[in-house]
């Protein structure tokens, strides 16, 4: 299939890039990208939540009063009705990372440009960068190219000043093609790619 390439101030131009069906005309499979959005989001959870037992906390095991005459009969002080006492079904580390295969994250990632590229929200450009570390000259350059409100951008190599330029940016993305991955993909209202990333990552999907 060809891809139309725009020029870098956002004019539609005549020449094209022929790209392969597999990786960017690929039918979109909702389940298998679902899956894989979430496992790459687990995999960045922490997981280092940590609760004591009553077995853990800090006190004496000692009876807190005599067994009758004093109301209800409890022991240690410990136990998990008391304030400072241990919790009940204690939080404890653990990992949440969910197994993805090769194959089904790169078909994941075809799916996602596919569908992209379907709903007009994946625009390639010849080039993209700026000469100088200024975010206003980046924000000028993008309100030229229409990329709505959460661009991501996607170069072969993302430059210093192309990054430092977007890093005050909250709702703008710079990824080079080693750094692309799912989750910035289905977040962003248009992905500008130049088309040397386009060609590296059919290489990379195909």
């Amino acid at each position: 299939m060809e891809l139309a390439i725009s020029a870098s101030n956002g004019k539609a131009g005549k020449e094209t890039l022929s790209v392969s069906d597999a990786v960017f005309d690929r039918e979109f499979s909702r389940d298998l990208v679902h899956q894989v959005v979430v496992a790459y989001r687990n995999a960045g959870r922490a997981g280092t939540k940590a609760q004591k037992t009553r077995s853990e906390v800090s006190g004496t095991t000692k009876k807190s009063k005599r067994q009758k005459g004093g109301g209800a009969r409890h022991g240690a002080l410990t136990a998990p009705i008391f304030v400072g006492g241990g919790v009940t079904f204690a939080a404890k580390p653990r990992s949440f990372e969910q197994k993805i295969n090769r194959k089904m994250y790169r078909a994941a990632m075809a799916a996602i440009l596919s569908e992209l590229n379907r709903q007009g929200r994946l625009k390639v450009v010849d080039a993209f960068d700026v000469e100088v570390t200024k975010t206003s000259g980046l924000v000028a350059k993008l309100k030229e190219s229409e990329v709505g409100q959460r661009p991501l951008i996607v170069t072969e190599e993302a430059s210093e000043h192309l990054y430092l330029s977007a890093r005050n940016l909250p709702y703008v993305q710079v990824r080079d093609v080693q750094g692309l991955d799912p989750v910035a993909l289905v977040s962003a209202d248009t992905v500008l790619i130049t088309a040397d990333a386009v060609k590296k990552i059919e290489e990379w999907l195909a």
